[in-house]
């Protein structure tokens, strides 16, 4: 039975693409919510575009069959009033979910526990919406085809609507609402519009007025407690709380330093030591690099900092050593912007707005020492973990010149993401080092060509006069180790980056979570609040 606004074709068109953007806008949002939480690796959206599938094929099936049994439009556009207060309510409730389902999942998994939790996470918060708005196409042909005759044409017309709302859909989270108004506020501006959609049509006909009531105050609720809400709720130290087109970003500070973090669960990004002094962390045992550059026997040395994130090594470097000049390229705007803000970073210091690799390709220029910091939690690029791309920064290198490259974490054994790097670092450059940092997951990669790194920075830190500086470069001197390659080389055409650095996570999080673990697993739940309080 049709009512009077769909007689009228052209409201039935425009149902189909307005759902169309909504999946492809809330696929977009799927990945900003979660990638606080879990990175945004290609494993992560692999689970989200897996999980959004699902979700639409059984949408397709139930809509089909419900749209034969009972092809009354009420019952499909009760169905996306559901769904958008659905979508409205994931910005109030969506990362306490999160955040709970990665708990449990930590005791019921003993493996690969970020995909599980991703997955499961997925699966819970955005699977129902989405079998809601897969009804919709199949509904849809039911109340427009007319006759075989024009069956063709009204499925296409249909086809067409889906596919342009689903190309605005796309566009628009990305470069529009996410980076201005963030991804909560994303969720609900969507929920909104299939909300208003739903409405219209109730509301032409009369009926279900008070679903449209009840539903029209819920999502003001969830407009007044999601829009402003933190993806690290339990933290009282924010400074700073944002999104870019690339990243979620946090600034926390306390008295010794700011802190960037560009993921809630896995460490710091960049920092500023508020004292002046040695941050304790890797940007330190990088500092070796000048010593291996020859840093006191030359009058000036070029640095460039692809990753170049607020500037922490340029910062670092810059308060211990007068005859470094930085270049730094960081793809992300905002975290340009928040380093002159918040992590003191001179204007003098010039920045490239541009891709690591992409601008090694685009200059010509060489330089004393790169640094490659690009390599955050699981999120490595592979175009920068590659023979290809360790190539380019060689052939960018003067004479002399040494990489130094952070990688994040050392767990994960032979085999494991830093063989891999190391290895391909190896197959072009005849000397490569590396050295852990101490109290912490990272190890720092040196490599060159022809240099002697030990042996010059042996030289040069016998010429430092800094007591403090001096030595922590003794230390490092000491710990680091030749590196012997195992021939795990990864290429343009083959770089699992994300598969390893996801199993290198897992292997940090049940090492610390181990305890706790057997705690629950002798004594329960009960067991486990004991051990907590």
């Amino acid at each position: 039975m049709k009512g009077k606004i769909l007689k009228n074709k052209v409201y039935l068109y425009l149902t189909e693409f307005f759902a169309g953007m909504s999946v492809m806008a809330v696929e977009l949002g799927a990945s900003r919510l979660l990638a606080p939480y879990f990175s945004s690796s290609q494993i992560v959206w692999t689970i989200i575009i897996g999980t959004i599938m699902i979700a639409m094929a059984l949408g397709n099936i139930y809509g089909g069959r419900t749209a034969d049994k009972n092809p009354n439009p009420d019952r499909l556009y009760f169905r996306i009033l559901i769904s958008a207060i659905w979508l409205a309510a994931i910005p109030v409730l969506g990362r306490f979910v999160i955040v709970g389902i990665s708990g449990i999942m930590i005791f019921a998994v003993n493996s690969n526990l970020l995909i599980w939790a991703a997955f499961v996470a997925c699966m819970v918060v955005f699977v129902f919406p989405l079998f809601l708005l897969g009804t919709v196409t199949p509904s849809l042909v039911k109340y427009t085809v007319d006759s075989l005759d024009s069956s063709g044409r009204t499925v296409g017309l249909l086809n067409a609507s889906n596919t342009i709302g689903s190309i605005i859909g796309t566009f628009v989270p990305t470069f529009v609402t996410i980076p201005a108004v963030g991804t909560s506020a994303t969720f609900l501006i969507f929920a909104g519009i299939l909300l208003l959609l739903s409405a219209i049509y109730f509301l032409s006909e009369r009926r279900r007025l008070v679903s449209v009531a009840v539903s029209t105050v819920t999502a003001i609720v969830c407009c007044i407690f999601g829009a402003t809400g933190s993806f690290a709720f339990w933290q009282d130290d924010i400074e700073y709380e944002g999104e870019s087109v690339y990243n979620y970003l946090q600034v926390t500070e306390d008295d010794n330093a700011v802190i960037l973090s560009t993921n809630v669960l896995f460490g710091v990004q960049s920092m500023l030591e508020k004292s002046g002094g040695l941050t304790g962390m890797y940007y330190d045992y990088a500092m070796a690099a000048p010593y291996m550059a020859g840093v006191h026997e030359r009058d000036s040395l070029d640095v460039l900092i692809l990753g170049m994130g607020t500037g922490t090594y340029a910062t670092q470097c810059s308060r211990y050593f007068d005859n470094l000049n930085f270049e730094g390229v960081e793809i992300d705007e905002k975290i340009i912007d928040l380093s002159r803000e918040y992590f003191e970073l001179p204007e003098s210091v010039h920045v490239e707005l541009y891709d690591g690799r992409a601008y090694l390709n685009a200059v010509e220029k060489t330089y004393d020492i790169i640094m490659v910091d690009a390599y955050q939690d699981i999120t490595i690029p592979f175009q920068m973990s590659t023979v290809e791309f360790f190539t380019l920064v060689r052939d960018h290198l003067n004479d002399g010149g040494v990489m130094v490259m952070n990688m994040n974490m050392k767990s994960g054994g032979e085999g494991g993401i830093n063989s891999h790097l190391s290895d391909t670092v190896s197959e072009v450059f005849d000397e490569v080092y590396t050295v852990d940092v101490t109290r912490s997951s990272n190890v720092e990669l040196f490599a060159a060509n022809g240099v002697g790194i030990k042996e010059r920075m042996s030289e040069n830190v016998a010429l430092e006069q800094n007591p403090e500086l001096k030595s922590l470069m003794e230390t490092i001197l000491s710990g680091l180790e030749e590196y012997t390659s195992g021939g795990l080389v990864m290429t343009d055409d083959r770089a699992p980056v994300e598969l390893l650095g996801m199993r290198a996570i897992d292997s940090l999080i049940f090492s610390e979570v181990g305890y706790y673990k057997e705690v629950f697993r002798r004594g329960g739940f009960k067991g486990l609040i004991r051990s907590l309080s």
